[in-house]
């Protein structure tokens, strides 16, 4: 199934000045709204989370209005896969900052949280610490470095060294936006939405090579023109197959928020963004930068280990 025929010709190349002027103020914008503050999750500045399960549908509100009057201001109050189940998170306080105490803590909140036609039961509280919430947040710093690392040498041994830089920068780039737009919306920064983040980078370079490929194999067929034109047409071909599978991907995740419940959306919400950006990025940023760093045709030539390879694909 196509969307666009293979042999379309889409002069997506002359729009490439255009296209890197946008994608670079839209790495500053994102940066800009990071240098705010991100409004981030007990995971990161410590905290408990109570976990609750009650016998009939709760609501929401009224339950965190209940606890902001029984003494828990700020709580935040959410389900877990049904209406019957809640977790409560409140960041460290006077009421919650002795660890030791923590199951009597527990009986508090479900106290303040039920009601006498709808008990519930506590299940032990999670407490996380000031120390432990910034060990968390320099893990997830190596964790985005290891793999930005990872991308670099992979695609340097696979490719060249302008495509490796290209297919780096892209992928920054989606992440930096996804990342931009909660520090934008002050949308709660947790373990998953940073878990979201990390396959968003998986999903753009995985899109970024696929097409890449097509530059190496179309340029094997096409040695007398120029570099610009292998792009293009590379980009043309693999256009359908970009668009399809970011479609069929991205349904996948909206139906993850919609109905995994609110511990899942903002993980959900980071990879729906990220692949909108991402499908983006892989047709108007990754080809148009190798352009950029004066990619050559002996870049594009394939290596003499994988033309066997290249034989045997269709």
């Amino acid at each position: 199934m196509e969307l666009f025929p293979s042999n379309s010709n889409i002069n997506f190349m002359r729009l490439r000045m255009v296209s890197l002027t946008i994608a670079a103020l839209l790495m500053v914008g994102a940066i800009a709204a990071m240098a705010t503050g991100f409004n981030y999750a007990l995971d990161f500045t410590g905290g408990t989370k109570t976990e609750m399960k009650f016998g009939k549908p709760v609501n929401v509100e009224e339950m965190r209005l209940r606890l902001e009057e029984n003494g828990f201001p700020g709580s935040e109050v959410r389900t877990l896969g049904s209406s019957s189940e809640i977790v409560v998170r409140m960041r460290l306080n006077e009421s919650n900052k002795d660890s030791k105490k923590i199951a009597e803590f527990s009986e508090k909140v479900l106290k303040a949280a039920q009601t006498s036609e709808n008990p519930g039961k506590v299940f032990p509280s999670v407490y996380v610490g000031p120390q432990i919430g910034n060990e968390f947040a320099w893990n997830g710093l190596k964790a985005a470095i290891f793999v930005v690392l990872g991308f670099l040498i992979y695609v340097w041994v696979r490719f060249e060294w302008k495509f490796a830089v290209a297919a780096i920068i892209t992928t920054l780039h989606d992440v930096l936006l996804v990342a931009g737009w909660f520090a934008i919306t002050k949308h709660e920064l947790d373990l998953a939405v940073l878990a979201g983040i990390l396959s968003v980078m998986g999903y753009s370079i995985s899109d970024t090579i696929v097409v890449f490929d097509r530059v190496r194999e179309n340029f094997r067929n096409l040695q007398r023109i120029s570099p610009a034109e292998v792009l293009n047409r590379s980009v043309n071909q693999t256009l359908s197959r970009t668009i399809i599978t970011s479609f069929v991907a991205f349904l996948t995740v909206l139906a993850l928020y919609l109905y995994g419940g609110s511990s899942l959306q903002g993980m959900a919400e980071s990879q729906m963004i990220g692949i909108v950006f991402g499908t983006l990025s892989s047709i108007f940023v990754a080809c148009p930068l190798l352009l950029w760093l004066g990619v050559s045709k002996q870049d594009l030539l394939p290596k003499a280990k994988d033309l066997a390879e290249l034989e045997r694909r269709p």
